[in-house]
């Protein structure tokens, strides 16, 4: 396997359950390439494989210095061995996956690999709305919840590598149904999916998009304010409760959700003044996203780092 020397470009991929992302850059920053396709997980899991062969191929064509690899994924993740604990059917077979063995037969390279939300967070903490923060926890609230965990500048992944799933932790006990056997899980208030729905059943409509409430929020409509304080409100209830539990320095939102956190902010403080978290830290995370692969290209190039110790320790 290739040796890191200082700097050198690392490539990271985010396999997510629609589209699969890769980006080559190096711990500076600076952006080699970028590229993304679908990916098709209904086609099953060697066509997956086959898309994130071919997309590291095309990486390292355009960036053949890269000397590790990273790789962020759906599921739960064993990031020691690299293997897929668990996934959803959103990525079929992918439960049990040696996927940082398989990758590192394929390219020769070292491997590093985690859960997509845990790579988000590293990407925002080396490069992001993190960067400086010694803990912090983040919350995505895209289609579902996800999360992750950081102390002391690391992730923490839990006995079962399980750590920072907080779209099922239950926010509303006995509440509306999960896909994961629970009621009232958060995923079910907190995501864009469910503030979307809780929008459309105020305004009777069976479509809206984003826009539209926000657009109707900036023009003092009520149905639009009292969604988004309804939202903010359940939202302030989790946050302090991950303040009470964490006592993280900030919270960062990502996701979809999360993009107009600036448009609502102020109902997102008021409601944590309401539940005694006045003084926590609400932070929007920044690399969009990007940030699950920069996350795991970062991963690659502290793997790749170790590695070089280990090896100037061994010839010392």
């Amino acid at each position: 396997m290739g040796i890191a020397k200082k700097n050198l470009p690392t490539i990271g991929i985010d396999i997510g359950g629609t589209g699969i992302k890769g980006i080559a850059l190096d711990t500076d920053g600076v952006i080699y390439a970028k590229l993304s396709v679908p990916t098709e997980a209904s086609r099953g899991r060697e066509a997956v494989l086959l898309s994130v062969e071919e997309l590291v191929g095309e990486l390292l064509e355009r960036c053949p210095t890269a000397c590790a690899l990273g790789i962020a994924s759906a599921g739960r993740i064993n990031a020691l061995s690299g293997e897929v604990v668990y996934a959803t059917d959103n990525l079929p077979g992918w439960t049990g996956l040696r996927l940082a063995e398989w990758a590192g037969l394929r390219f020769g390279l070292p491997v590093a690999v985690d859960n997509d939300a845990n790579a988000a967070l590293f990407g925002e903490w080396r490069l992001g709305a993190a960067q400086g923060l010694s803990s912090a926890v983040m919350l995505t609230l895209g289609t579902g919840v996800g999360g992750a965990n950081m102390e002391s500048g690391r992730l923490l992944h839990g006995a079962g590598w399980s750590g920072g799933e907080w779209g099922h932790a239950v926010l509303v006990p006995g509440g509306l149904p999960c896909n994961c056997g629970r009621r009232g899980c958060a995923e079910q208030y907190l995501s864009g999916a469910a503030l979307m729905r809780s929008a459309e059943a105020a305004f009777e409509r069976a479509s809206l998009s984003p826009a539209e409430l926000l657009q109707a929020f900036s023009t003092g409509e009520a149905r639009a304010a009292e969604t988004l304080r309804e939202y903010t409100s359940l939202l302030a209830v989790f946050a302090a409760n991950l303040k009470a539990g964490f006592d993280p320095e900030a919270i960062l939102l990502g996701g979809g959700a999360a993009a107009s956190l600036e448009i609502w902010r102020p109902l997102l403080e008021q409601a944590l003044a309401a539940e005694g978290a006045a003084g926590l830290r609400v932070l929007q995370a920044q690399l969009g996203n990007q940030a699950g692969c920069i996350g795991a290209a970062f991963m690659a190039a502290d793997l790749a780092q170790a590695i070089t110790g280990n090896k100037e320790e061994e010839s010392a």
